[in-house]
């Protein structure tokens, strides 16, 4: 990956991190954005999202997707960058396999007690 891709993956998950905060209130979830993938011509941004309790996730990810448009337009503002790629909100599934591997460990830790 170029390191032109990665400032503006690094640019993107800041700015975004900081909408979601302040214009986004999930109550009963804690919702994470765990990172960015931009595509190497800069047209589409993947944010990949982490939620708990992982039932919401769904939810969650429909809201985001719904409001993309209010968050599309406060990152045009916020950066000085042309073009501004067009994010995407999906589910961060590496965080589901590590908890439920953390689960099936805790498992067997106490099957050999």
């Amino acid at each position: 990956m170029s390191t032109r891709i990665e400032k503006v993956n690094s640019l993107l998950q800041h700015e975004i991190s900081k909408i979601l905060a302040a214009d986004f209130g999930f109550s009963g979830a804690l919702v994470t954005l765990t990172h960015v993938d931009t595509s190497p011509n800069l047209i589409q941004t993947k944010a990949y999202i982490s939620v708990m309790p992982e039932e919401k996730t769904d939810h969650v990810i429909g809201v985001l997707n719904r409001g993309v448009y209010d968050v599309q337009k406060k990152i045009n503002k916020m950066v000085n960058m042309r073009p501004v790629p067009k994010i995407m909100f999906v589910r961060d599934k590496e965080v589901a396999e590590a908890s439920r591997v953390e689960e099936l460990l805790e498992k067997i830790k106490e099957i050999e007690k």
